[in-house]
């Protein structure tokens, strides 16, 4: 994987991090952002090195779900099952389905791509669960509505 790449999953993953993070604490975008970029990006933690991620890309998504947030929210309503409105999921997923949508309106990367990479990291906070296959049914659903000339 470039370097480049690599960058970007990693704010992917950083972007569901501080969107959890915001929900759970009340946090600006601005103060974590600023949290981010300055203490976690390339952090070291129990010696493990976290990856450096890409900061355009990290602000974008964290930005775009923020203000797009109702969008995407109701984007993922309709890809649930009526039973389970976004404000019954788990923080993680809720924001996971966030950044990805944040990713799928912006339509600037394909959407099997942001598939792929946000179930990646369903998978890496879910590793025994059944939650990547959720993910992965909700994000499609998602991305057929975002971007229904790319199926």
């Amino acid at each position: 994987m470039s370097d480049r790449r690599q960058r970007r999953s990693a704010a992917r993953l950083y972007a569901v991090q501080a969107l959890f993070q915001m929900e759970i604490s009340g946090q600006t975008t601005d103060a974590v952002e600023k949290e981010f970029e300055d203490y976690r990006f390339g952090a070291e933690y129990e010696g493990i090195e976290m990856a450096e991620g890409d900061p355009a890309t990290f602000r974008a998504l964290v930005d775009r779900a923020v203000n797009e947030q109702a969008r995407i929210d109701q984007m993922t309503d309709r890809a649930l099952v009526a039973k389970w409105p976004i404000d019954r999921i788990d923080p993680t997923l809720r924001a996971l389905f966030r950044a990805a949508g944040a990713e799928l309106v912006a339509a600037e990367t394909p959407p099997k791509v942001v598939i792929t990479e946000f179930v990646d990291i369903a998978k890496a906070f879910f590793p025994e669960g059944r939650e990547p296959k959720f993910v992965n049914a909700v994000l499609d659903h998602m991305a057929r509505e975002a971007q229904p000339e790319k199926f």
